[in-house]
C-alpha cells in the first residue's frame, strides 16, 4: 500500500530540514565569533581531555615561570652581594699587606687600623644583607638577622642556619637560591672565619703592631677569600642553570601553546568556508520552502 503524503507531512519535514541548516550555520557562526572550535564537550570529546591536558601544563609552566624569575632575582642579588665583600677583601688584604711592611710609622698602621675596623662592619653588613626583607644568608631562617656587629668575631657567636632554600623548576627538578653565612663568612669554629680575620688584623695593627699576629690573620683572611670566590663560582653555575631551565620550559610552553592551539582554535579561512556554505544552504531551503509552503485554498479552487 502506498503512503500517501499530505501537504502536513511536507511541511513538517521542511520545518525540520529548515531547523537543521539553520542549527548547522548558527554552529558555524559560534566557531567565527568565539575563534575557538571547542565551545562546550560536545563540540569533539577527545580533543577536549587534550584540551584540559594541556591547559593544566600551561598553568604549571606559569608557576615554574614565576619560581624562575625570582630564582634569578635572588641569584643575581647574591651574586651582586659576593662582589662588594669580594672587594673590601682585596681591600682588607692590601692593608695587611702594607702593614707587613717594616718602614711604616705606628701612625700609619693606627690609620690602618681604622680602616680595618671599619671594612669589617661593613662585612657585618654585607652579612646581615635583605633581599624583599628576608636575610639572604641565614638559611631558611630568613626572618632572623644572622650577624651582630659586637659578637661577630666572638666564639660565642651563633652560627647562621645551614639549610638552603630549594625552588621547584619542574617536576623532580630543583635548585638552591641561597648561600649559608656558614658557608661565605665561615662558621664561628672555623679559624679563617672572615669576621675573626679582620678582628684580629685590627687588633695587630693596633694600638702596638704585631706583624706575627698580623701575618697570621691575614694567612686566615687568604683562606677564606679563596672560599668566598668558590662559594661566588657556585652561585653563577646555579645562575647559569637556571637560564637553561629558563630557555627549556619557553620552548615547551611555546609547543604546549601551539597544540593547544592547534585543538581549540578554528580556522577561520575554513570556518568562513563552510559558514558561507551552509548559508547558502540555509537560503536553499528557504527559498524551497516558500514553494511548498506558499499555496492556499484559492490556489487549489483555481
Amino acid at each position: 500500500m502506498a503512503l500517501r503524503v499530505t501537504p502536513g507531512m511536507m511541511q513538517g519535514q521542511l520545518m525540520r530540514n529548515i531547523n537543521h541548516n539553520l542549527t548547522r550555520m548558527q554552529g558555524q557562526q559560534n566557531e567565527l565569533s568565539t575563534g575557538r572550535k571547542l565551545n562546550k564537550p560536545s563540540d569533539d570529546p577527545v580533543g577536549i581531555t587534550y584540551s584540559l591536558r594541556y591547559r593544566s601544563e600551561l598553568a604549571m609552566n606559569e608557576q615554574y615561570d614565576k619560581n624562575i624569575a625570582q630564582a634569578k632575582s635572588q641569584l643575581e642579588h647574591t651574586d651582586t652581594i659576593m662582589g662588594q665583600l669580594n672587594d673590601i677583601i682585596q681591600r682588607a688584604q692590601e692593608l695587611a699587606v702594607q702593614g707587613l711592611n717594616g718602614t711604616n710609622p705606628q701612625s700609619a698602621l693606627d690609620a690602618m687600623g681604622k680602616e680595618i675596623g671599619q671594612i669589617y662592619e661593613q662585612a657585618v653588613m654585607i652579612g646581615n644583607d635583605q633581599l624583599n626583607g628576608k636575610y639572604i644568608f641565614n638559611g631558611q631562617m630568613t626572618d632572623k638577622i644572622p650577624y651582630d656587629k659586637a659578637t661577630a668575631a666572638s666564639a660565642t657567636a651563633p652560627d647562621t642556619d645551614d639549610q638552603l632554600l630549594n625552588i621547584r623548576f619542574s617536576a623532580g627538578v630543583t635548585v638552591a637560591v641561597n648561600v649559608t653565612g656558614g658557608d661565605v663568612f665561615g662558621k664561628t669554629s672555623d679559624q679563617d672565619n672572615l669576621f675573626k680575620a679582620l678582628k684580629d688584623m685590627q687588633d695587630a695593627l693596633s694600638p702596638t703592631s704585631n706583624k706575627t699576629a698580623l701575618a697570621d690573620a691575614y694567612s686566615r683572611l687568604n683562606s677564606r677569600y679563596d672560599k668566598i670566590i668558590n662559594v661566588r663560582s657556585e652561585v653563577g653555575a646555579r645562575a647559569n642553570r637556571v637560564d637553561l631551565i629558563d630557555q627549556r620550559l619557553q620552548d615547551l610552553t611555546y609547543n604546549v601553546t601551539s597544540l593547544q592551539a592547534k585543538t581549540e582554535d578554528t580556522d577561520m579561512a575554513e570556518t568562513i568556508m563552510k559558514y558561507n556554505q551552509e548559508e547558502a544552504v540555509y537560503q536553499a531551503s528557504l527559498s524551497t520552502g516558500a514553494k511548498i509552503i506558499s499555496p492556499t485554498l484559492i490556489d487549489y479552487l483555481r
